[in-house]
């Protein structure tokens, strides 16, 4: 396992910022996936990747308020 090259930047939100997106990316991925399996008649699988996709989109809700009040209390 290769680690991560480090960033230059060392803002603590950093890790936050880098899920949130992360998580808005799997948010579109699922759905293409979904819709994939759709197309092949395959609704157990659409179904579970529409599970993964409402997690991640849960997951990216929390994260922009978390950043958002962050922000705000750091007068950004």
């Amino acid at each position: 396992m290769t680690a991560a090259p480090p960033t230059a930047t060392k803002d603590k939100n950093y890790n936050l910022i880098s899920v949130l997106q992360a998580s808005l990316h799997y948010v579109w991925q699922m759905e293409t996936y979904a819709a994939d399996a759709e197309r092949e008649g395959d609704a157990e699988l659409a179904e579970w990747f529409r599970k993964i996709q409402h997690n991640n989109q849960k997951a990216a809700d929390q994260g922009k308020e978390m950043l958002q009040r962050r922000l705000q209390r750091e007068g950004g």
